[in-house]
């Protein structure tokens, strides 16, 4: 298999419970892909101890999608730069309050650690909802405008970007900028099942068409060799003329 090394532009999901089962990812992975996800199942099941032990030398984006009053969100903020996480998120519909607190409290608390600062991203509108869901909610649609609407309030609030569908990429670089980072989740290679997902798009044509950083779980956790199927995806890139290397 030809192709980059390492691909620093994408997030692997280790959506598991088990603490060895995610060491084992994160080794195998080492230098396929620069990063890791964890999400709620993990931390829920293994707490910080347990990112700990699984995440290793990666760097880490701690997926937990803080929604609270920004007091509550502040102190969760606060207590998850202990991990010296490279990125956190918050939801986008908990309020301008909300994500500026998140914002002002990663700052002091990375300042108090003498850690780096965590990047703070805010979550639209979730990749497994389209219209339809979004009308049953009752939101006003479609997705599109929801996820814009939500993006700018992002930025307005200090944050450093946003996680998006990969259709809304276009259209969130118009209303937010070049500085604005996206994480796009959602994203399947031609050759994996889109599961649960409805917004898909391939790797080589989310960062072709602007995203910052990618989120890849099944299509390469799922796979017999993890570490071949990131190979994979990481020439896939390259052929689809989206390159290599990492967003700093």
């Amino acid at each position: 298999m030809t192709g980059p090394a390492q691909d620093e532009r994408i997030f692997v999901a280790l959506d598991t419970p088990d603490v060895a089962r995610a060491a084992a990812l994160s080794t195998a992975l080492a230098g396929t892909v620069g990063e890791v996800k964890v999400g709620k199942e993990f931390f829920t099941a293994n707490g910080p101890d347990g990112v700990r032990a699984a995440v290793g030398g990666a760097r880490l984006f701690l997926d937990l999608k803080f929604h609270d009053i920004p007091n509550t969100v502040a102190g969760a903020v606060r207590a998850a730069v202990r991990l010296r996480p490279f990125m956190l998120n918050v939801h986008a519909s908990g309020g301008r309050a909300m994500m500026e607190a998140a914002a002002r409290a990663a700052r002091a608390a990375a300042a108090d650690a003498e850690a780096p600062r965590p990047l703070v991203i805010a979550v639209t509108v979730l990749t497994s909802l389209d219209d339809a869901d979004l009308a049953a909610l009752g939101q006003r649609g479609p997705v599109a405008d929801q996820v814009r609407r939500l993006a700018v309030l992002a930025l307005e609030s200090g944050l450093d970007g946003v996680v998006c569908g990969a259709h809304e990429i276009a259209d969130l670089r118009a209303a937010c900028g070049p500085g604005f980072l996206l994480v796009v989740p959602g994203v399947r290679p031609a050759w994996a099942p889109a599961g649960d997902q409805k917004r898909v798009m391939t790797p080589g044509d989310a960062l072709g068409a602007g995203a910052d950083y990618l989120v890849i779980g099944r299509p390469i956790t799922g796979q017999p060799d993890p570490a071949a199927a990131a190979r994979r995806i990481a020439a896939e890139i390259v052929a689809a003329g989206a390159g290599a290397g990492a967003v700093s």
